[in-house]
């Protein structure tokens, strides 16, 4: 998914230390034109920019495709990281210029590795009457951020822990193991809770976790969470106490080692300074002209997306 705002800010990815459950709250940010499809944001922002290497995480939907457009995002690009895919109703068509044309569906995980330069586009399907699902993304480490783009599929790994059923997407829980290849300490898990029933999660004790409600009432370590907030806790435990209300409740759990490298984000870009963003945004702009840069051609005949202009001072990180 691209960011579709036309005048991105710069973000400075590093946060400040934390202690107990904070509640990070969304913004909506629309998803295209005038029937355009409204996305929950809860990172980054000021107050916490990085979950482990998560730096991005839009929740939309319930969507209803006969009121709302829909995804339709066109040929866009990426440096620096990896989309995360995950549906809980719908398709969604992904192309992009390795050569990949996938549907993403419920139950898969479609992860794309952006590296020195991608491009892809993503639609929701003809045959979609409802959309609803998750677009995240995952700096990569200093030592992968110029690696060859891919794509992969990969099926979660499904279980139960109490009455709590868990789709495994990304890395390690409960001695299960995912098989999406990603490039730092990562967990990426759904979690459905039984209506009123309480479950402990075991997990590495030196990550920092974000729960993002989908759907119910839930209490994280005891602190009650909306649908649509993301509530962020520290490192320092190695279970995590989750409860549902009378109607159950699904949740994504996210997960990492704390990054421990500074970053800027900047429109579909994340990268360590303002002059490796500037690079990548005139390298799309001539790709747009017809020249040939890091970003290979894609096999889609829809307009590309132009990157939005620079702020008019250098990229810096926040105070």
């Amino acid at each position: 998914m691209s960011n579709l705002e036309h005048e991105p800010g710069e973000v400075l990815l590093a946060s400040p230390p934390a202690s107990g459950i904070e509640i990070l709250e969304p913004r909506e940010v629309p998803l295209g034109g005038p029937r355009a499809m409204l996305v929950h944001r809860t990172l980054p922002q000021r107050a916490r920019s990085l979950i482990g290497a998560w730096c991005f995480v839009d929740h939309y939907g319930p969507a209803d495709l006969a009121e709302t457009a829909g995804m339709v995002v066109p040929p866009h690009p990426h440096i620096g990281l990896q989309t995360v895919s995950w549906l809980f109703e719908g398709e969604i068509e992904h192309r992009d210029s390795v050569g990949s044309r996938a549907t993403v569906t419920p139950g898969t995980l479609n992860l794309m590795t952006a590296g020195r330069g991608i491009q892809h586009s993503e639609y929701s399907t003809a045959s979609t009457r409802m959309l609803h699902g998750v677009q995240l993304w995952v700096a990569l480490p200093g030592g992968e951020r110029r690696r060859e783009p891919a794509f992969a599929a990969t099926e979660a790994v499904a279980f139960e822990i109490g009455e709590a059923r868990i789709q495994l997407f990304i890395g390690e829980l409960a001695d299960r193991s995912a098989a999406a290849a990603v490039l730092s300490p990562l967990l990426g898990a759904e979690v459905r809770i039984a209506p009123g029933a309480r479950v402990s999660l075991p997990v590495t004790a030196s990550f920092e976790h974000g729960v993002l409600v989908d759907q119910g009432a839930v209490t994280v370590d005891g602190v009650e969470v909306a649908p649509t907030q993301l509530a962020y806790r520290a490192p320092g435990s190695g279970s995590i106490e989750l409860a549902a209300g009378a109607e159950g409740a699904r949740l994504l759990l996210l997960g990492g080692e704390p990054f421990g490298e500074q970053l800027v984000m900047w429109w579909n870009f994340v990268g360590r300074d303002h002059d490796e963003i500037a690079q990548a945004r005139a390298d799309w702009q001539q790709r747009l002209g017809g020249a040939d840069t890091r970003f290979d051609a894609i096999d889609d005949d829809r307009a590309p997306l132009p990157a939005p202009e620079l702020p008019p001072v250098r990229l810096r990180p926040r105070d």
